[in-house]
């Protein structure tokens, strides 16, 4: 069974058509890429996946369960099976790394203080982070801030993934570290994944599976492997983008 599926998704701020007619399905151990340019709508469907924008139309369906069709407590305990690593790492200024990481299992409030504190050490490690957890988020470079974040997204051990532009604003040596990071954590923990990027090199790095988004027809325009968009492909935008080329025109 999928753990995510989408179908024939319509996405508007008011009037605004942004997105219409996505489809796509997300499994265990897959990697997803939302892929296309600049103002295409590719945060905005990360915004409609993970509970903060209703649709217009269509279905988010979570396992068997229709999100948006769904109870408030049900939508709540939806969203306990999902991390979040957003483009800023979102990382709550005030507090500490460890006490940021710690976050999520306070709320679930499944585990004892003392249970919450060996979790959110034991991720802290895995994501290189350990030695700074008594840090501040000020006193991080981007790439430690965006290495919290993650920990933070699977601390309380989530059966999917959200990735809002991992990769933005890190050099290419942080960039590549932490591509291999989202690998380790998919192959041991088995998450299903969406990443939403413009980065060519995360983009071939990471995902098996993607969605192009078209800011001129506001629809898909291409589905499947990354590589094969690359090598395949015959739409023009699809084409330009996966070879990093200006569009012809007449």
């Amino acid at each position: 069974m999928a753990l995510l599926r989408v179908h024939d998704l319509r996405l508007q701020y008011g009037q605004t058509l942004v997105q219409e007619h996505i489809h796509l399905q997300l499994a265990s151990g897959q990697i997803l890429a939302v892929m296309g340019g600049s103002g295409c709508g590719k945060s905005t469907l990360m915004k409609c996946l993970i509970g903060l924008l209703e649709p217009a139309s269509g279905q988010v369906m979570y396992g068997e369960q229709d999100y948006w069709r769904s109870n408030d407590a049900m939508r709540k305990q939806l969203r306990s099976d999902i991390g979040v690593l957003f483009q800023s790492a979102a990382l709550w200024s005030s507090m500490t790394v460890l006490d940021n990481v710690l976050l999520p299992l306070q709320v679930q409030q499944q585990l004892s203080p003392a249970e919450q504190r060996a979790r959110a050490m034991e991720v802290l490690a895995w994501v290189g982070m350990s030695e700074a957890c008594d840090r501040m988020p000020a006193d991080l470079s981007g790439g430690m801030k965006k290495r919290v974040g993650l920990a933070r997204a699977i601390v309380a051990r989530p059966h999917m993934l959200f990735l809002d532009e991992p990769s933005a604003g890190l050099d290419p040596i942080s960039s590549h570290k932490l591509d291999r990071l989202i690998l380790d954590i998919r192959d041991k923990t088995g998450a299903g994944i969406v990443i939403v990027t413009h980065e060519l090199p995360s983009i071939y790095a990471l995902a098996d599976d993607g969605i192009f988004l078209d800011a001129d027809s506001k629809q898909p325009i291409a589905h499947g492997s990354p590589v094969k968009m690359r090598d395949e492909s015959n739409h023009p935008t699809v084409r330009a983008f996966m070879h990093r080329e200006e569009i012809k025109t007449p």
